[in-house]
C-alpha cells in the first residue's frame, strides 16, 4: 500500500467518525496537502480539518473538495496573533528607517519625519547611512576582524587587514596594502575617486581587476592597492563581502525591521512556520509590462486568470506599464474596467486570491523616480467594486508570505546596471553578476541619483538589508533566477516580449517555476 493510500484511509475512516463520508477527490487532495508533514503532524491536522468541515452545517454529510479547501483555509488563520498575517502588502512609504549606531554596534529606529519634499542635506544623509550600514559588516567579515589564523582570503589577499578611511590614507604621502571603503565617484569629469565621511581620494583603475559584478558609479566597493604622489593605484576592485540574513538581523534586536503592524519580526513566528511548510502548493504569480491596451496581451491575461480559477493562488502580482502609450492619466480606467470584468467571472479567485496592482515609472500621475506611489483609486474604482481584493501598491514594495520576505520592483534595473558598469565581466552568467551587485550593495538602488533617481528620504524603502527571501525585479530583458546567500533573485521579463512568459514562486519550497501562456491551436 503506498504512502498516499494509508494516508486517504486514515482520513476516511477519521471522517467517518464524525458521520461523514467523504468523496475520493477530497480525501486525494487533502492526502496530498499532508504528505510532507510527519506522522504526528498529520493526526492533527486530519482531526482539525475534521471538526472545521463539521463546523460548516453541510445540508447533506457529503464532504467534497470545496469543503476541504474552506476547512484549511479557517484552520490555517487558527491560533493566529492579531498581528500574524499570512500574507501582507507593504507599502514604500511605510518601510521603517534605521540609523546604525556605531557606540551600540546596532541598528536603531530613526525618528525623523519624512516626506517627499527633502532637505538640502537628504542627499548626503542617506549616501553616509548607506556607507555606515556596509562599514560595519565589512568589519564584521573574518578577513578584517582578526579572528582566524593568518592566511589568505578569497581575494589572494593576507588576512588580519586593516580597512582604512580616506583621511588615514591622506595623512601620509606613501602607503602599502590600502584597504578602502568608499563610494565610486566622478568629483571632476573622466577622473574617478573613492569617497567615504572622512574625505576623497583619487584613484587609478587602469590595471585594477575586478570581481564579479556589475560596477557602478554610485556603488560602494571595497578597493586593494598602494597609495602614493596623491593617488591610490587600485590593484583589485570588489563590493564589500556579502552577509547572511540571519547574521544582520541580530543587529536589529527584536523589534520588527522589515514592516507591518506587528511590533516583533514576523520570521520568528513559530506559528506561521508552521503554516508554510503545511501550505505546500500555495504560489504567488508574478508577471510584468501588463499592457491592458493590447488585445493580444488581454486575451492571454484572461486565459492565465481563468486557469489560475481552478488553482487560486495566494495573490497575483501585476507590474506596469498598464498601457504602451500613456498619454492620458484617464486613458487607463476603462482598462482596468476590462481587467475588473474578466476578474469577476472567476469565483475562486475573488475568494481566494489577492490581485497586487504595481505601477512602473512610466505609469501615469507620478513623477519618474522611486518609490513610486500607488496608481490613483480614481483610476482603478471599477476594478476594485468587480474584485474587491484589489491591493494598489507602491513601487517598489515588499510582501510577507508566512516567515517570508519579498521585495518587489518594477524597474529596468538590470538594464540600467549593465549601462552604467564601468567594467562589464567578460565570464560568468549575467543574472549572477545581477544577483551578486545588488545583494552585496544592499540596496536595489547601487547607481548614482542621475542614473537612478530616488526620493532622497525614502532611501530606506530600497533597502535589501537584512537580506529577504525572494528579490522579484520587472526588468524587460530576458527573465531568470538565481541564488546568492539564501536569497533568491528573480527577473520576471516581459509578458509580452517573451511570448506570455511568468514566474510563479512556491514558497513552502522556496523554488520558481517558469510558466507561459501556451499559443492557441
Amino acid at each position: 500500500m503506498s504512502e498516499i493510500t494509508r494516508l486517504k484511509s486514515q482520513i476516511t475512516a477519521r471522517f467517518s467518525l464524525g458521520g461523514f463520508q467523504i468523496r475520493s477527490e477530497a480525501s486525494t487532495f487533502l492526502a496530498q496537502q499532508l504528505l510532507p508533514l510527519d506522522a504526528t503532524e498529520r493526526k492533527k491536522w486530519i482531526t482539525n480539518v475534521a471538526n472545521h468541515v463539521q463546523g460548516q452545517c453541510l445540508s447533506l454529510p457529503v464532504v467534497e473538495r470545496p469543503h476541504i479547501e474552506l476547512a484549511i483555509k479557517e484552520a490555517n488563520n487558527t491560533g493566529l496573533d492579531d498581528t500574524e498575517t499570512i500574507f501582507r502588502v507593504i507599502s514604500a512609504f511605510d518601510v521603517p528607517s534605521f540609523v546604525y549606531c556605531e557606540e551600540k554596534k546596532k541598528f536603531l529606529p530613526d525618528t525623523n519625519k519624512r516626506s517627499l519634499l527633502a532637505l538640502s542635506d537628504a542627499k548626503s544623509t542617506y549616501i553616509r547611512e548607506r556607507y555606515w550600514l556596509l562599514w560595519q559588516k565589512t568589519c564584521r567579515h573574518d578577513t578584517f576582524s582578526r579572528r582566524i589564523a593568518p592566511g589568505t582570503d578569497e581575494m589572494g589577499k593576507k588576512n588580519r587587514m586593516t580597512l582604512r578611511k580616506v583621511e588615514n590614507i591622506l595623512s601620509t604621502s606613501k602607503m602599502n596594502d590600502v584597504v578602502l571603503l568608499g563610494l565610486l565617484t566622478q568629483l571632476t569629469e573622466g577622473r574617478y575617486y573613492m569617497e567615504d565621511p572622512t574625505g576623497s581620494v583619487p584613484i587609478d583603475i587602469t590595471t585594477a581587476k575586478f570581481s564579479s559584478g556589475l560596477f557602478c558609479e554610485g556603488s560602494f566597493l571595497l578597493a586593494y592597492g598602494k597609495y602614493n604622489d596623491g593617488i591610490l593605484k587600485v590593484d583589485e576592485m570588489r563590493f564589500p563581502y556579502p552577509e547572511l540574513a540571519a547574521n544582520s538581523r541580530a543587529f536589529f534586536g527584536s523589534i520588527n525591521s522589515w514592516g507591518g503592524p506587528s511590533k516583533t519580526l514576523l520570521k520568528h513566528s513559530s506559528n506561521l512556520a508552521d503554516l508554510e511548510k503545511a501550505m505546500v502548493e500555495n504560489s504567488i504569480v508574478f508577471l510584468s509590462d501588463c499592457w491592458l491596451d493590447s488585445l493580444v496581451v488581454m486575451d492571454k491575461l484572461n486565459h492565465l486568470l481563468r486557469g489560475y480559477d481552478e488553482y487560486p493562488p495566494v495573490a497575483i502580482v501585476l507590474m506596469g506599464p498598464f498601457s504602451r502609450t500613456n498619454e492620458n492619466v484617464y486613458s487607463l480606467k476603462p482598462l482596468f474596467l476590462k481587467l475588473g470584468e474578466i476578474l469577476s467571472e472567476c469565483e475562486k479567485l475573488i475568494s481566494q486570491t489577492d490581485l497586487v496592482i504595481v505601477p512602473s515609472i512610466e505609469d501615469p500621475a507620478a513623477a519618474n523616480i522611486l518609490p513610486r506611489p500607488p496608481i490613483p483609486d480614481a483610476i482603478t474604482e471599477e476594478l476594485k467594486k468587480r474584485f474587491p481584493r484589489t491591493i494598489l501598491t507602491t513601487n517598489p514594495c515588499r510582501l510577507q508570505y508566512c516567515t517570508q520576505q519579498i521585495v518587489v520592483c518594477r524597474a529596468d534595473l538590470v538594464t540600467k546596471l549593465c549601462r552604467n558598469t564601468i567594467h562589464f565581466p567578460k565570464e560568468g552568467l549575467l543574472e549572477e553578476h545581477f544577483a551578486r551587485t545588488i545583494t552585496q550593495q544592499h540596496t536595489l538602488a547601487p547607481l548614482t541619483p542621475i542614473a537612478f533617481p530616488t526620493h532622497w528620504n525614502y532611501d530606506a524603502a530600497l533597502s535589501l538589508y537584512p537580506l529577504p527571501d525572494l528579490i522579484v525585479i520587472g526588468d524587460p530583458c530576458q527573465g531568470f533566477h538565481t541564488t546568492e546567500k539564501d536569497c533568491t533573485v528573480m527577473n520576471v521579463g516581459s509578458f509580452p516580449k517573451s511570448k506570455f512568459a511568468f514566474k510563479v514562486y512556491y514558497p513552502s519550497s522556496r523554488t520558481v517555476e517558469d510558466s507561459q501562456i501556451p499559443d492557441e491551436e
